[in-house]
This record gives C-alpha cells, sequence and structure tokens, in this order.
C-alpha cells in the first residue's frame, strides 16, 4: 500500500514545507447507523487537517476494534475494510504529526485495554507542552509504551491507568493534568466521550443527527454527514453519550483562546468557528488588507486555493479587477513518486502555472495567507515575472509569522521564519516583489468578530496562553529522547530513537473480545 506523504494541497516546494496542520478528529454514537462509513465521510471532510495517517475506532458492545495506516483517507480505507467494522460508536482521526515522528505506531486512535477488562481508544487534535511530566507519571503507574511516542498514547496509558475507576471518572482526574491543546474524541465499549482543553485552542463541536450525535473539528464534517450543528464543546467541557444520552460536566474553568490561525488557513471555508463563518472572515480580512495596503494595479490573483477569498475581498474593496493568474496542479502534492533532480529544479512548476495570457503586461497583485520561509512567494514573484507581469504586488492575509506554535501547528522554528530576521522591506526584497504588504493584527482580529482577548494569537505576537516548559523539554520528537529520562529504573525491553527504552508493539492492539477481528493493512 502507498504510503502517505504528509505534505499538505498548497505546499508547493515538496523540499520546504509551509505550515503543516492541526490533525482532524470525529466521533459518532448511532446504533442504527453504518458508524464506520459515517467516520470515513466524516474523516474525509476532515483531511485538509492532516494527511501523514487516518485510523478509525469502532465498537459494538462487546470489543473496541482499531484499524489504522499510514497514508490518505481514501488510500487507508475501502469498502470491504469498512463494511467488516460494525458496531453502533466510532472514532477517527487523520493526523498530521506534531508530538511523536511519522510512523504506524504513532498513527491514531490510540488503544489501551485496562486490567478490568474496558478498552479506551482515544484521538487528539492539539499539542500537549508537559509530555515528559505526564510520561513520568505513566512510568510511575506502571504503564509500559507500547511503541508510540506521542502525547495521545500517554493519555490513553493514564486514562487506562485507573481500572478502579469508570472511564468517564478517570477522564476527569487526568484531564486536569493535560497541559496544552486538546480536542479529543474517544470511547469504550458502550460510550463516547469529547473533551476540550481550558483554552478551547482547537475547535471541537457538537452535532444532531436524527438517529444519534456526531462530535468532530468542524462543522463542514458535520454537513456531510448530515448533521446539525447543536453546539461548540466548551473549553474544559467533557462530554459523555450513551444509550442515557448526553451528559457534560467541567473539568476546569474556561479561559478562551481559540487559534487565530484556523481563521486565516487551517480551517476549511464552509466551516464556522464560534459562530463566524470561516470564507467570510476571511474575504473580510481581503478587504481590511486593502484599505491597509492599496496599490495601483490592473489584476488581483490569489495563490490557489488558499489566498481566494482574501483576493476576492481584496479585489472588491479595491476595485481592482478580480481574476485568475496561477493554476494549480491538485494532485502534484499528494504524488508518491520523487521527482528527479531535473524537474525538482522547477520546483514550484509542478504545482502552479501561471496563465501567461492573463497576467503578460499587467500590474498584478498576488494574495497568499501566509509567508513562513518565503520560498513560495519568491517563486510565485520570479514565475509572474517570467510570465510578463509588468509589476508583481504581494499582499498577506495574515500578519508577520515571528513565533513557533507549540499547540498544534508545525510552523518552521523561529530560527526559519522569514519574518523573524528581516523587516518588512527586507522581506520584500528577499521575495523580489514590487510592494509588500501584511494585514494587522487589529484588522485580522476584527474580522474574526471574536475580541482579541479570547484569541491564541502566539504565532504573531509571542504571547503564549498556556505556559511552556523551560529548556528543551519541548518539540515534536521530544517523547523520542526522554525515555531513559523519565524510566531510570523501568527495565528496558528495546531500543526506540535516540535510545530511548520502548516495548516490542504489537501488530494492532484491541480489547480481548477484538483480537480475532483485527487485521493490519
Amino acid at each position: 500500500m502507498p504510503r502517505g506523504d504528509g505534505r499538505l494541497s498548497h505546499e508547493l516546494d515538496p523540499q520546504r514545507p509551509g505550515p503543516q496542520d492541526a490533525c482532524g478528529v470525529f466521533g459518532v454514537w448511532a446504533p442504527e447507523e453504518e458508524v464506520a462509513k459515517l467516520t470515513y465521510f466524516g474523516m474525509y471532510a476532515l483531511q485538509h487537517r492532516g494527511q501523514e495517517a487516518a485510523g478509525i475506532a469502532v465498537s459494538d458492545g462487546s470489543g473496541v476494534v482499531v484499524y489504522k495506516d499510514l497514508g490518505l483517507v481514501a488510500q487507508v480505507f475501502d469498502e470491504p475494510t469498512l463494511a467488516s467494522l460494525r458496531g453502533h460508536l466510532a472514532i477517527g482521526h487523520t493526523r498530521y504529526s506534531t508530538t511523536g515522528g511519522s510512523t504506524w505506531e504513532n498513527a491514531q486512535p490510540t488503544i489501551r485495554a485496562n486490567s478490568a477488562g474496558t478498552t479506551i481508544a482515544l484521538a487528539h487534535n492539539g499539542n500537549l507542552v508537559n509530555t515528559t511530566e505526564l510520561a513520568r507519571l505513566a512510568r510511575e503507574r506502571g504503564m509500559d509504551s507500547d511503541g508510540s511516542t506521542s502525547d495521545t498514547a500517554l493519555v490513553t496509558m493514564l486514562l487506562a491507568s485507573r481500572p478502579d475507576l469508570s472511564v468517564e471518572a478517570a477522564a476527569l482526574e487526568v484531564l486536569p493534568m493535560l497541559r496544552g491543546a486538546f480536542s479529543f474524541v474517544f470511547m469504550d465499549e458502550n460510550t463516547l466521550y469529547a473533551a476540550r482543553d481550558p483554552h478551547g485552542v482547537r475547535p471541537l463541536v457538537l452535532g444532531r443527527m436524527e438517529r444519534g450525535w456526531v462530535v468532530a473539528s468542524e462543522t463542514a464534517a458535520l454537513d456531510i454527514v448530515g448533521a446539525s450543528v447543536v453546539r461548540e464543546i466548551e473549553p474544559g467541557e467533557l462530554i459523555a453519550i450513551d444509550e442515557h444520552g448526553l451528559r457534560s460536566a467541567r473539568f476546569a474553568v474556561p479561559e478562551p483562546k481559540g487559534c487565530l490561525f484556523e481563521y486565516v488557513y487551517i480551517a476549511r471555508p464552509d466551516t464556522s468557528i464560534a459562530g463566524r463563518n470561516v470564507y467570510s472572515a476571511r474575504v473580510a480580512i481581503g478587504r481590511q488588507l486593502a484599505k491597509e495596503h492599496p496599490v495601483v494595479a490592473d489584476l488581483v490573483i490569489p495563490v490557489p486555493e488558499s489566498g481566494t477569498p482574501a483576493a476576492i475581498g481584496y479585489a472588491e474593496a479595491s476595485g481592482i479587477t478580480y481574476g485568475s493568474g496561477l493554476m494549480k496542479n491538485p494532485y502534484v502534492g499528494r504524488t508518491f513518486i520523487q521527482p528527479s533532480q531535473t524537474l525538482r529544479q522547477l520546483g514550484i512548476r509542478l504545482k502552479l502555472n501561471p496563465l501567461r495570457e492573463n497576467v503578460r503586461g499587467k500590474r498584478v497583485v498576488v494574495v497568499d495567507d501566509s509567508i513562513v520561509r518565503g520560498n513560495t512567494q519568491r517563486a510565485i514573484v520570479r514565475m509572474l515575472r517570467e510570465a510578463g507581469a509588468l509589476e508583481v504586488h504581494v499582499r498577506i492575509s495574515s500578519p508577520p509569522v515571528n513565533w513557533p506554535c507549540f499547540y498544534g501547528i508545525d510552523f518552521a522554528t523561529r530560527a526559519e521564519l522569514l519574518a523573524n530576521g528581516l523587516d518588512n522591506d527586507g522581506i520584500r526584497r528577499s521575495i523580489g516583489a514590487d510592494s509588500l504588504g501584511y494585514v494587522s493584527l487589529a484588522g485580522l482580529i476584527a474580522a474574526t468578530e471574536q475580541p482579541k482577548t479570547r484569541l491564541c494569537r502566539a504565532c504573531f505576537d509571542g504571547e503564549y496562553p498556556i505556559e511552556l516548559p523551560a529548556g528543551n523539554l519541548i518539540g515534536k520528537h521530544v517523547l523520542e529522547g526522554v525515555g531513559r529520562r523519565v524510566a531510570d529504573h523501568a527495565p528496558e525491553t528495546g531500543d526506540g530513537p535516540d535510545g530511548a527504552a520502548v516495548d516490542t508493539p504489537e501488530p494492532l492492539v484491541s480489547s480481548p473480545g477484538a483480537r480475532d477481528a483485527l487485521q493490519r493493512p
């Protein structure tokens, strides 16, 4: 089976990735429905949030089965596989790794059975920042790694470490211990759970079906399965859904800090966040951008598709004609055949090609969502000039990205961020544009229709709402290098990355009653 390349559809230079998405989670409790297929289509709607791996856990009341692999949703699952996943509740996950490498063991949902015979499967969108503390606690409770090195697996282990408690009670004990961003969907044999961190950094919404309930990262995933939006899962809230209905509990005082970058790029345009349609927000950002950075030009074009709504807004507010200037090949970012050196040198041309007749002899405004390293914009400007554009003016629908994200988006390191080392004119010269304008932070916030105090703006202003650990105890691969540090007295059962002690993993983990039904793809 082909493996996922982990690259986003908008990534134009395969050797230098831009900001990578958070993951997508989906859960459904619907006894009279084909829950695996509903989960598949929900994950399909969330594919933009992660392309490294996909997985589904399902229960029929007697056991939990997980099927997962590296790759896109449509590559991991087919009709026979989905037909074999029978039950009344399910959860699903599309992954981009923010803690733990892109390996099969780190694909989600993670799963763990406790000593009382209850099985817990869990899927996570976000990123925890106290993983070393959690790893130490898991060891103290006698929980050994199953080969995974993700924060998600740690949470699953901690939930399973209290067999004397119900899963719901264990969750109310464990959730307050977690620091960072998390939107969880998890399950046991009979109940669907969902929880969101006290700051609500990552989105999570509740939907109602005629014969069941749905939880998902975005409202667009509810739409695709025919569920109506009920409300957002509140920050600091745990919900449980079973045959007795839906119940809610608070495990922390809410301090809302929703991710501002969701409005800029991550979420689908047809999603709503905090009651604000994302497409409308992006058009409003474009209008604001035109007010803040006007220019005399003949044509406004987007970098497809991430810059399209903002480009429409810019054209509306400026009165400049909107049109297409770049054609995108949507399949290049999904290829599993590496280009030759000759083709690799063409870089962006594998992904975008200019419409020469549209841009030749014109002063062009190019609208994109963000600049990280600047490689994409540099290549686009050069390509448009080669196609005959007289002037190329770059407009960006977010402020300069100056700081890395530790809450679920895998930006470049701060040293790699172009805006960290250059002022606006320095960036303009670096990418070769005639002019460059970013929307202001105040303008971006205004477009979301949310107060500044309810938004996480850390990647733009460096104000992190959740305290970060000191030293080097943070980062994507932190758990792959701390195994020995948190388990000085634990027996080693294998040699993991960077010398970490790990157990030899089984092909898949399930509850005892479901083991015979498991198969590795």
